[in-house]
């Protein structure tokens, strides 16, 4: 059986209740606004590793000595007046283990190698605690940690001590060899991101050890970086609609290529009304999401316009909304399908993962309901009002066809 649904008898409604949804999103915006996330307003990151230290390290002499760890090799730089200056490198293939690295920097004079635990751990898995200086003493030992004690503590422990310092944390690496970002907001200036930075290193100490935590990289993120970034993802935004215009203004009429730029910004604007109601952050990785929503936007509404084009040489109707009523009916379990088969993956995302992941499938799933929804009643509907006197057209577009069809070619002499 057929389907014969009469979708432009909706268009007017839904374009009243997308216009009420974003005009509430417009409110929203100015009483809660948009929830940033330190991608595009001042912030801090760091990644730390948790773990036992797996080798002590104390210099006793007159030499400056420090240690600097890299991929494939530890190496100590001895400086200082009467010393000799040298570098004394020790690469991870000679001395494979903890225990081998330890015995090969006891022979170097005055440095005393202790191992703590970890003995027999591979020593390309050796980091150390940018935090603290790298210059040995005889009094606070230097410690060298490995990958292999990292996998005791789990993100949902992390989270539950970082509870209360309002911060983003994220795993980074495998179980058996994780570390750890932390991301947090801080205000324009150097006090609070030191004391932000305090707070969350003290938690983190007062729970696992003091000496068990691991500072491995500090970035901030300026006010200028953060304004230079929004900046940045406003034009790529714009840019990406303008080019869909300029793509659908070759491929279709000048009024199938605006409705389907509309389609396009009513679907950002419903998802941006989304996350100023709800509050979730809006980050690089929403962002992305966004821009995805788009490409499925514009797909589904290219399919549709292409099949009005199409009936517009067939249909035999003087009304313009028979034709884009015939054409929606024609693609709908396209359109249908489609949509719901991407839901799979974007809910499958939404249950099974949490943080900036979770934050995308949420804008995903939203955009891809919004994208069908807009592909079917909004750009169809901007189209259907630009031709309320498309009758003629039509008719014109016929009697064309039909004395083309007459033309009668003479034999020739």
């Amino acid at each position: 059986m057929n389907k014969n649904y009469k979708f432009s008898k909706a268009f007017l409604g839904c374009a009243i209740v997308s216009a009420a949804i974003i005009l509430s999103g417009i409110v929203s915006f100015f009483i809660r606004g948009i929830n940033f996330g330190i991608d595009f307003q001042p912030g801090l990151m760091e990644e730390v590793r948790i773990a036992d230290a797996a080798m002590e390290i104390t210099y006793k002499g007159s030499a400056t000595v420090s240690i600097d760890a890299s991929a494939t090799a530890l190496d100590v730089v001895i400086s200082g007046v009467g010393a000799e200056n040298e570098t004394r490198t020790f690469t991870y293939g000679q001395n494979p283990t903890i225990e081998a690295l330890a015995s090969a920097l006891n022979k170097v004079e005055g440095i005393t190698a202790t191992v703590k635990n970890y003995g027999n751990a591979d020593t390309y898995g050796i980091f150390t605690n940018n935090a603290v200086t790298a210059r040995l003493s005889s009094d606070v030992p230097f410690r060298l940690y490995v990958s292999s004690g990292t996998s005791a503590v789990s993100i949902d422990e992390l989270r539950d001590v970082l509870k209360e310092q309002n911060v983003e944390i994220k795993q980074l690496g495998t179980d058996e060899n994780r570390s750890f970002q932390i991301r947090a907001k801080v205000s324009d200036d150097s006090e609070s991101s030191q004391v932000l930075q305090n707070n969350i290193l003290s938690s983190l100490q007062s729970k696992f050890g003091a000496n068990n935590v691991a500072i491995i990289k500090t970035d901030y993120v300026s006010s200028g970086l953060s304004s230079n970034s929004a900046l940045k993802s406003v034009l790529l935004t714009v840019l990406t609609i303008f080019l869909i215009w300029g793509y659908a203004s070759i491929r279709f009429h000048w009024d199938f290529a605006l409705g389907a730029v509309i389609a396009l910004l009513h679907d950002c604007l419903i998802m941006f009304t989304f996350m100023s109601w709800t509050q979730i952050e809006f980050s690089i990785t929403t962002l992305a999401g966004v821009l995805i929503i788009f490409g499925y936007s514009i797909n589904a509404t290219v399919v549709i316009l292409d099949r009005v084009r199409e009936n517009m040489k067939t249909v035999e109707s003087k009304d313009f909304n028979d034709i884009i009523d015939k054409s929606l009916n024609d693609t709908l379990t396209r359109s249908i399908l489609t949509t719901v088969t991407t839901l799979f993956a974007s809910i499958s995302l939404l249950v099974f993962t949490t943080g900036s992941i979770k934050n995308l499938a949420i804008v995903l799933t939203v955009g891809l309901v919004s994208g069908c929804y807009s592909s079917i009643f909004i750009s169809s509907g901007f189209i259907s009002f630009m031709r309320k006197k498309s009758g003629n057209s039509v008719k014109k577009n016929k009697e064309k066809s039909v004395s083309s069809d007459n033309v009668v070619t003479m034999p020739s002499n």
